[in-house]
């Protein structure tokens, strides 16, 4: 990989991307496909047959040694020490007041080892966070982020494409587990887990192996319709499911409460005295919304056309501003636009009337729905 610091990196399977004719972007500081065809075509793959991506931006920490486990306790709002060897669990990781530095999935692959999965774009900041918060504890923090290629299938048809390349015992895969095997003659991490609300796989490999392992999934889901998607797809995707997006519905100025994720938050751990980074704000900030939550994070499904995108405002019929949309995008699933926003909670409930969104300057009726927009059938 290049690490040319003047100049985005560029993931194991690039020179594949560019063969294929994929539109790149610049995300995080990574050279990534964009998309390489119709963006709803990518969409409409994975809700019906399955896609291929690469996520090899997202960043790999590894916690090693007898207190990893107190630790990553210590460090995220989750209770990680109770998290099996072979599961993974979502979680997040706060700043001393509560507010959100990134969210996070963490895998136990041994009694003494972790592995912290970041977004690509708060990497550094885990890293740096994770390695000063492990001071004092009886445990490593390594970055290896240069060790990892990730590639997701994800889709109705995924399980039977991977079948296909591994005798690993897929039906016994949980959601939120992973498992290491050999997939197309290459060992691999296999993680049932994904970001667009599909029964999918992501695959932890070593970049080395990552074009082996694209091309072998490309030839396998050929017949049953799988095709490369991109990022931009990735987002509609986690949209309809209703998954937060750091620097969307996730920011440091947002507790995990305010995101109406307060569940991730673990107040009755046992390490560490039930210490951890942000507990008193976090107990603050469950309390509020309980009691009187100033806003909550809510789905708008548009009546019209028109598209509303992050930073525009939600208005009340007298015009009012009651919130901000986040997120939005036209859904290929529902035909219609949608879009998550933070609004006032006497305007959150699904089904409340006289709510729109200011698209410069005109006034768009939105109806006020609960998320997730899309959930598929178990």
């Amino acid at each position: 990989m290049s690490s040319l610091p003047d100049s985005p990196r560029r993931t194991a399977l690039d020179a594949t991307h560019r063969a294929l004719g994929a539109t790149m972007t610049d995300f995080a500081g990574w050279d990534m496909p964009l998309r390489y065809g119709s963006e709803r075509e990518e969409h409409l793959a994975v809700r019906t047959r399955a896609g291929l991506f690469d996520l090899s931006h997202m960043g790999e920490i590894t916690l090693t040694g007898p207190q990893a486990a107190e630790v990553l306790d210590f460090a995220l709002v989750g209770n990680l020490s109770s998290v099996a060897v072979g599961r993974a669990r979502y979680t997040m990781i706060c700043d001393a007041d509560g507010g959100i530095l990134d969210d996070l999935i963490v895998y136990r692959l041994a009694d003494q080892t972790y592995l912290v999965v970041a977004n690509a774009s708060n990497a550094q900041t885990v890293l740096d966070a994770l390695t000063e918060r492990a001071a004092g504890f009886d445990a490593a923090v390594r970055d290896d982020r240069d060790d990892y290629a990730l590639l997701a299938v994800q889709g109705p048809e995924s399980s039977g494409i991977l079948k296909s390349l591994t005798d690993a015992d897929l039906d016994g895969l949980k959601y939120y587990a992973g498992l290491p095997g050999t997939v197309a003659g290459v060992q691999a991490l296999i993680a049932r887990t994904g970001y667009t609300g599909e029964d999918g796989f992501e695959l932890f490999v070593a970049p080395g192996d990552a074009e082996t392992l694209w091309q072998a999934l490309t030839e396998a889901g050929a017949p049953v319709g799988l095709i490369p998607c991109g990022l931009s797809c990735r987002d509609t995707l986690r949209l309809e499911a209703g998954m937060p997006l750091y620097g969307n519905e996730l920011t440091t100025a947002t507790t995990p409460f305010d995101a109406g994720l307060g569940r991730v938050v673990k107040f009755e751990k046992t390490t560490n005295g039930g210490r951890f980074v942000g507990r008193e704000p976090l107990e603050g900030a469950a309390k509020r919304a309980a009691e009187a939550p100033p806003r909550k994070l809510v789905g708008l499904v548009a009546t019209g056309r028109r598209v509303p995108r992050a930073g525009f405002s939600v208005v009340a019929a007298d015009g009012t501003v009651i919130g901000e949309v986040t997120s939005g995008a036209p859904s290929p699933t529902l035909g219609k636009p949608i879009a998550m926003a933070y609004v006032d909670a006497e305007h959150a409930a699904p089904g409340t009337e006289g709510v729109a969104v200011d698209i410069r300057g005109t006034h768009e009726p939105y109806e006020v729905v609960a998320l997730p927009f899309y959930k598929r059938e178990r």
